[in-house]
């Protein structure tokens, strides 16, 4: 008789791993290939962010198309304080130069940058400057919200517009010219502390919070684990813990973010008026309703008439106005929508109404007002 020997705890987590992600694949297979989401495209992981940096600089090198000093106080107060730094006094002393703009240049610090690498910055002018082509950014300091400098920026402004004009006052302008961009124009200087592999637990941001879709990204979670380790904490929120089959939070991350899953949503309508344009959810129903839609149409035309008087008679040639209105309805028939219809049948129904979008807006419109549309409506 032979001994049974036990396996060793980490074999059998994998084990159940391997069989919870087998079952919850079959499961997910079932599913539309266009309802299943990876789980990184859908949540934020606390802690994986970008940060945002700001810093005031000068473009030097613009060929006469700077800052008037005369208009533009700090250009000539950020040039004479640069010039100071480079030992040449310009204090009261009369500048006339067009070639250098005060600008405000911003970038985004991604998550875990590293001391010496680079980021790409946004250049943009601050005062009367016409262009930035051809300017080389002198380098700036780059502060986060804490007031620490992050990023110090340097290089030429890469701007992709072009302006032209003559003498006469006529100019072409083509993209935006006070405005360009440094790739790779700024050197990290300082690291952001944030030791996200040391994590025992994390948090994950729904980017369309639901608690559908919340419910359903911590089953999946430990369905794949094989134990509970994602909890709801609201329609938002979804807090992720470290199981001990697992020596950091990077690696469970990164296992966990591949998961498909299948979001909810909930019956919405966004409306553009000033576009026309109309976007239904999968969920949007409506009762059964009577539609009648039809059409007013007014034609107003003015055919001005001239009154001539006779050779010998009295009078003077008169312009008179005559206007002629007509007016036009199409006579509409009632047409019946179904109660409780999927989105593909309702938009056939409407369709054979035969409305354009901006009727389509009233139409929705009214029936939510009647009470027969169970869905939000919601106005850009």
């Amino acid at each position: 008789m032979v001994d049974s020997i036990p396996f060793p705890r980490r074999v059998i987590m994998r084990v159940t791993r391997f069989l919870s992600s087998v079952i919850l694949g079959a499961a997910l297979a079932a599913l539309p290939a266009s309802a299943a989401t990876r789980l990184k495209d859908i949540v934020d992981i606390e802690g994986v962010r970008d940060n945002q940096l700001l810093g005031y600089g000068l473009v030097v090198g613009v060929n006469g198309t700077g800052d008037s000093l005369r208009n533009c106080a700090f250009t000539r107060q950020s040039l004479e304080a640069m010039m100071e730094r480079l030992g040449v006094n310009t204090r009261n002393s009369n500048l006339n130069t067009a070639n250098a703009a005060a600008v405000m240049v911003t970038a985004n610090l991604p998550p875990f940058s590293t001391n010496g690498s680079r980021i790409d910055v946004t250049v943009s002018a601050l005062c009367d400057s016409d262009s930035l082509e051809g300017g080389v950014l002198v380098a700036t300091p780059m502060m986060g919200a804490d007031g620490q400098v992050y990023a110090v920026a340097q290089g030429s402004v890469a701007v992709g517009a072009f302006t032209a004009g003559g003498q006469s006052g006529t100019s072409l302008t083509r993209n935006i010219p006070t405005s360009g961009r440094i790739p790779n124009g700024a050197l990290i200087e300082r690291e952001l502390g944030f030791n996200l592999a040391a994590q025992n637990e994390v948090r994950l941001a729904l980017r369309n919070p639901d608690f559908t879709t919340a419910r359903r990204i911590a089953g999946a979670i430990n369905a794949f684990i094989g134990s509970q380790v994602a909890f709801v904490s609201d329609p938002a929120t979804v807090r992720l813990s470290r199981p001990e089959a697992f020596r950091d939070m990077a690696s469970l991350i990164s296992e966990v973010e591949l998961l498909q899953i299948e979001p909810d949503q909930p019956a919405r309508i966004v409306i553009n008026e000033t576009t026309g344009v109309v976007v239904m959810g999968d969920n949007v129903r409506v009762s059964t309703v009577a539609i009648a839609q039809g059409n007013l149409t007014i034609q107003v035309q003015e055919q001005p008439a001239v009154s001539q008087p006779n050779a010998f008679g009295q009078g003077q040639t008169a312009i008179v106005p005559q206007t002629d209105v007509a007016v036009a309805e199409d006579i509409a028939d009632l047409a019946i929508l179904g109660g409780g219809v999927p989105l593909s049948e309702l938009v056939t129904g409407l369709n054979a109404l035969g409305v354009s979008p901006r009727d389509l807006i009233s139409i929705l419109q009214a029936l939510k007002a009647a009470g027969a549309l169970q869905a939000e409506i919601e106005l850009m």
